[in-house]
Formats: structure tokens, C-alpha cells, sequence
């Protein structure tokens, strides 16, 4: 079955995790979901590196955390915060890719 993760998620975010390194995370509305989607390893490094044109390389983490049903994921950031060029100083805004991502379970 086909799901796009705005679906089946209640909070998809995107945050600095210090000013080299950005974090995104996933909390699933309902823990029988997250697991089909750990089990399943709908999110993964080589759909989250297509999905936002990275080197896999550059996926510094990629976790599955239980106890809060998410799915963390950090990378190097593409530029750095407040660097010549740099749009979105906090980080808040990277996340819409994931929005529309979708994934088979």
C-alpha cells in the first residue's frame, strides 16, 4: 500500500543541529505505523540522499527511536548557518521534501 508521510505523520520537522549539521525528524501519529515503516525501512539512507540530491555521504545519522515513535535523520548542512547565501538561518524550513515524500509498506 502506497502512504505519503504527511499522512501517517503528526510532526515533520526540520531544525540546526549546530551550524554545519541539519536534523529532521519524523513522529508518527500511532506506533503500529512507525514499526511497519522501521520494519519495512521505508525511510532509508538512499531515499532520504535522492530525496534532497546528497551524497549518502553526507547522512551523518539516520534513527529509528522507539520510545517516541520518530525517525531522526542529521546532515551536513549544504551551507552553513548565516553564511553568504544561506536562506533559512534556523534550519526551520528543509523539511517540505518530506512532506510529499511517499513510501510502500
Amino acid at each position: 500500500m502506497e502512504y505519503k508521510l504527511k499522512e501517517v505523520a503528526s510532526v515533520i520537522r526540520s531544525k540546526n543541529s549546530g551550524p554545519y549539521e541539519l536534523t529532521f525528524d519524523v513522529i508518527f501519529k500511532d506506533f503500529d505505523m512507525y514499526e511497519k515503516v522501521k520494519k519495512a525501512k521505508s525511510i532509508n539512507e538512499d531515499n532520504f540522499a535522492s530525496l534532497y540530491n546528497i551524497p549518502k555521504s553526507d547522512i551523518i545519522s539516520l534513527v529509528y527511536f522507539d520510545p517516541a515513535k520518530a525517525v531522526k535523520v542529521t546532515i551536513v548542512r549544504p551551507i552553513p548557518s548565516g553564511a553568504l547565501g544561506e536562506t533559512d538561518v534556523y534550519g526551520a524550513q528543509q523539511h517540505a521534501p518530506l512532506m510529499n515524500f511517499e513510501f510502500s509498506i
